[in-house]
């Protein structure tokens, strides 16, 4: 499933002509482009999809759909390690290091 996610930006820079920023989704930091949210300001929540920024969102708002996802436990789902989530859906612990070197040999 694919969500769009607040998060509260972090830090905004141009890279290469595109201004982007690190978003803060309830403890988890990735990069956005905030090209479609020119405006927006460190500070400012928005709703991000597939790492685009695409509207503003005031913070209690955002806040709250943070707090419902994680009770969902859809921020995992989004965000979580793809090893992990493979290795519970699959009954097995996820392979750490050169663990995961064997794990892909295998």
């Amino acid at each position: 499933m694919c969500l769009a996610v607040p998060g509260r930006v972090l830090d905004i820079e141009e890279r290469d002509g595109t201004r982007m920023a690190t978003v803060d989704f309830g403890g988890v930091v990735k990069e956005v482009c905030l090209e479609y949210l020119p405006d927006l300001q460190v500070g400012e929540y928005a709703i991000v999809h597939v790492g685009f920024a695409l509207q503003r969102l005031d913070e209690e708002s955002a806040k709250q759909t943070l707090e419902l996802f994680a009770q969902l436990g859809m921020l995992q789902e989004e965000f979580g390690d793809p090893w992990e989530q493979a290795a519970e859906a699959g009954g097995t612990t996820p392979p750490v290091g050169d663990a995961v070197i064997e794990e892909v040999r295998k």
